[in-house]
């Protein structure tokens, strides 16, 4: 029977970014949080079959692109604007060869962002729907929704009601299908 090859993303993670850098601490940080609270969210659904290996390794690669954005108070200084970072990401992991883990970065952000909504709001994002599909894309979305990359809270979970009242300023029923995961995962 083959293995599943096993893919180290602390080395991946260490080809882009400066080990001894606090942009690398944040992102390790707020990674290994995500990675964490999306196995407990995996635990509760068994019967679904998630592969836990996978997402322990996407939710760790999940943010790889913030470091060619624009965020100074991360120690970001890319030229791309911050909600750039997960199609940047994707860009990043397919040029590896890592298809499937790329798809989690484009579509982790918010609890995923339509076509029509990035095209109707004008987002410098490519016209096409981001938006989680399988349940390990959608676990990793509903973790990552607890924990900021703001290094003074980076290690403190977000409560539901505070994620939900984010979500709510968005419209669209951004918050509706967050609930729906609170209740499947939460």
């Amino acid at each position: 029977m083959l293995q599943k090859a096993l893919i180290d993303p602390i080395y991946i993670i260490c080809k882009y970014y400066d080990p001894d850098s606090k942009l690398f601490d944040i992102l390790i940080q707020h990674s290994e949080h995500v990675a964490g609270k999306a196995l407990d969210a995996a635990s509760k659904v068994p019967h679904l079959k998630p592969d836990l290996q996978f997402i322990k390794e996407a939710a760790l690669l999940h943010d790889i692109g913030i470091f060619k954005t624009d965020a100074p108070g991360l120690g970001c200084f890319g030229e791309h604007p911050y909600i750039c970072h997960g199609y940047i990401g994707r860009m990043i992991l397919e040029d590896i060869g890592l298809f499937r883990h790329a798809l989690v970065c484009d579509r982790h952000m918010g609890v995923g962002i339509s076509e029509e909504n990035i095209v109707k709001s004008g987002l410098p994002l490519p016209a096409r729907d981001m938006i989680p599909l399988s349940i390990e894309e959608q676990i990793i979305c509903y973790a990552d929704k607890f924990y900021t990359k703001d290094w003074n809270q980076i290690v403190m979970e977000n409560s539901k009601d505070k994620i939900i009242g984010q979500l709510e300023s968005y419209g669209d029923g951004y918050s509706d299908k967050f609930k729906s995961w609170l209740d499947m995962f939460g």
